[in-house]
């Protein structure tokens, strides 16, 4: 009871943000749906989520030292409805039957612009909601609302779907997103930070002060650089997982919606073993074992077996853990960052972090279009890689995924190895 009154506020914000969130991605993967339908191209869909993430990434950094500067609820409700606000444009679109792919282009572009700015502020406004000792417990809890939209999503997008079309979807999204702004406005107080510093200083110079802090902690610069080649490997995973399955059968989008929700079952397990673990004696190992367990294990299930099931316990695999791995980084960034610098560091980390995101949806969506696919159909039947990857339209994103799965064994490997001193630091 203690500890529900001490969250009160960060449950609210919590809850209702979660809501909005799945209300977001049903949208986004009805759209997925439409254009694949329409293109049948990996990289058409890619392109989604790299105009997404491109903003993301090149503004990242000074987005941050600019949320800096403002207060952070007000930051949090500006870009939560400029967001709504291109999602009715979409809504405007499909109505007037006007809907092209560019448009969506555009949308996730801004949509992408409006989430660097919003994403430091609402991270620096959970460490003000929250006290210390329950980052753990958070994290777990922002890792289950993860999880459990990712089951969700496609159940009551495609539910959505069928009942009423995208229309239907976007107007859940806008309705959820109602819920979370209004209880964001009248009901929740983010306190803003103690500061050391002067806030009157240039966004270059606030910037810097980001990059200079990563450059003396070495440890979270490893960590970045860690994730950002997982990234790599996941948004190639994230171009080659349509072009996989949806050309296998009739029911192609249903195995999908399947293997998607798989994945949310294990992440939300995740987050359950997450919120319930002891802090372990090194936050680092843990992280290090969960990814090298992910990366060694689903991109192969999902390569060499030509079945549901195995693509469904591959999904398992590879996600049932990193809620855990997330967990112990949050917890190590929360620990180590001030809270009056953690706006411009982790928008620095955004832009190390994520920027191999949209370089790794272009080659995943590029590679399977341009080369594996037309490589794979010249194969003779029997031959070596058509045992291995199968033959037709999806053998050139399985012969992806297995070269996913080497490449991110190697990446736990090589960092394992870079990080091993730094597991026996009993601080992290």
């Amino acid at each position: 009871m203690k500890t529900i009154k001490e969250l009160k506020s960060y449950l609210l914000l919590w809850s209702t943000q979660s809501l909005s969130a799945l209300g977001s991605g049903m949208t986004s993967y009805a759209l997925v749906l439409w254009l694949y339908r329409g293109s049948g191209s990996a990289l058409s869909t890619a392109l989604l989520r790299i105009c997404s993430y491109a903003p993301y990434v090149l503004m990242s950094i000074f987005a941050g030292a600019l949320s800096d500067k403002w207060n952070k609820k007000r930051t949090m409700l500006t870009c939560d409805l400029l967001a709504a606000i291109t999602t009715a444009a979409a809504f405007l679109l499909i109505k007037t039957g006007q809907l092209c792919p560019w448009h969506l282009y555009v949308i996730n572009a801004v949509n992408g612009l409006m989430n660097t700015v919003q994403q430091p502020a609402a991270e620096v406004a959970s460490t003000q909601l929250v006290p210390r000792q329950h980052y753990q417990k958070t994290g777990g809890l922002r890792s289950f609302s993860q999880s459990a939209n990712t089951i969700l999503t496609p159940i009551f997008a495609t539910i959505l779907y069928a009942f009423g079309g995208i229309s239907t979807v976007i107007i859940t999204d806008l309705l959820t997103f109602g819920a979370a702004f209004s209880t964001l406005l009248f009901f929740i107080h983010i306190p803003e930070p103690e500061r050391t510093e002067e806030k009157q200083q240039s966004v270059l110079r606030s910037a810097g002060e980001g990059l200079r802090w990563l450059r003396d902690n070495p440890l979270i610069m490893k960590l970045i650089f860690f994730l950002a080649g997982i990234n790599l490997i996941a948004s190639a995973y994230t171009a080659a997982l349509p072009a996989l399955i949806i050309p296998k059968s009739a029911n192609g989008e249903s195995i999908l919606g399947a293997v998607n929700a798989c994945a949310g079952i294990a992440s939300l397990a995740g987050s359950i073993i997450a919120s319930a673990l002891p802090a372990p004696k090194s936050r680092v190992r843990l992280i290090c074992l969960a990814l090298f367990f992910s990366m060694s294990t689903e991109n192969f299930l999902l390569a060499l077996w030509d079945s549901p099931v195995v693509w469904c316990i591959g999904a398992v695999c590879g996600w049932l853990f990193i809620p855990v791995m997330g967990t112990q980084l949050d917890v190590i960034f929360r620990s180590t960052i001030p809270a009056d610098m953690q706006e411009r560091v982790y928008s620095c980390r955004n832009t190390l972090q994520f920027f191999t995101i949209p370089i790794g949806g272009l080659f995943g969506g590029a590679f399977i279009d341009r080369a594996a696919e037309p490589f794979m159909a010249k194969q003779s039947a029997g031959s070596f890689l058509t045992v291995l990857f199968g033959e037709g339209k999806g053998s050139g994103a399985a012969l992806l995924l297995g070269i996913l799965g080497i490449a991110g064994t190697a990446v736990c490997i090589i960092f394992t190895l870079l990080l091993r001193k730094d597991m026996t630091d009993k601080k992290v």
